[in-house]
């Protein structure tokens, strides 16, 4: 059974993000391997059954890459060139694969916890389908989808474009939902509920995970 996030785990999260450094980081891998790595693989393990029950079944897959978010950067395009995250992100996701599906995210940073659901960058065809289906019901599935997630304070990101796209009728109830290239809800950063770090934190995250996953049912079932 999980037994909860060790006590370095915040700990090394803040060392990293004060000594954001190939060589600190190399030569503190097995303090990341204890405190991060391993606890989170067990996390993963321990929620497995969980999220393998919902509807659709959401993949649990206990390694770096699969629900475990790697830690490198890709620095390539970016300004900033520091190597590392400074946080730990896990993800279950219904779909063929972790970043292009839905999914079911878990967010922990060296002062807060944060979570959400939905899915990213829908390509045209997605967009399409989600549009139409938004259009069909003048946005009542969204918005019963999204009401367990809402309801432990997870919120939809702001819509990406300012205008309703040509053809919709922008004066439509879900013109709001019509505006999204994205479906994304998330809460803000929270002081780290104490069940993340004792025996209760499967129960917990199993009560967030199944709050979240109507989101995800309604995006799978209407992109697919």
């Amino acid at each position: 059974m999980f037994a909860g996030l060790p006590k370095d785990f915040t700990g090394f999260l803040k060392d990293l993000s004060n000594n954001n450094d190939k060589a600190w980081f190399d030569a503190n891998r097995e303090r990341y391997q204890a405190s991060i790595v391993d606890p989170l693989m067990d996390l993963i393990v321990g929620l497995a059954p969980v999220v393998e029950a919902l509807d659709p079944p959401h993949k649990a897959v206990p390694k770096i890459n699969g629900s475990m978010r790697r830690i490198f950067r890709d620095t390539r395009f970016s300004k900033d060139k520091t190597p590392y995250h400074t946080h730990a992100h896990l993800v279950f996701w219904c779909g063929d694969h972790p970043n292009r599906s839905p999914g079911i995210h878990l967010v922990f940073h060296a002062d807060g916890f944060a979570f959400g659901a939905g899915q990213w960058g829908l390509d045209a065809d997605q967009l399409l389908k989600f549009r139409q289906a938004v259009e069909a019901d003048g946005g009542a599935g969204i918005e019963a989808a999204t009401a367990g997630a809402r309801a432990l304070g997870a919120l939809p990101d702001q819509p990406e474009l300012t205008r309703v796209p040509k053809g919709y009728d922008s004066g439509s109830e879900s013109a709001e939902w019509l505006r999204r290239k994205s479906v994304v809800l998330r809460t803000q950063r929270m002081q780290y509920p104490q069940e993340l770090f004792g025996n209760k934190a499967i129960p917990y995250l199993s009560r967030i995970c199944t709050g979240l996953a109507e989101v995800n049912k309604y995006m799978f079932s209407v992109v697919a």
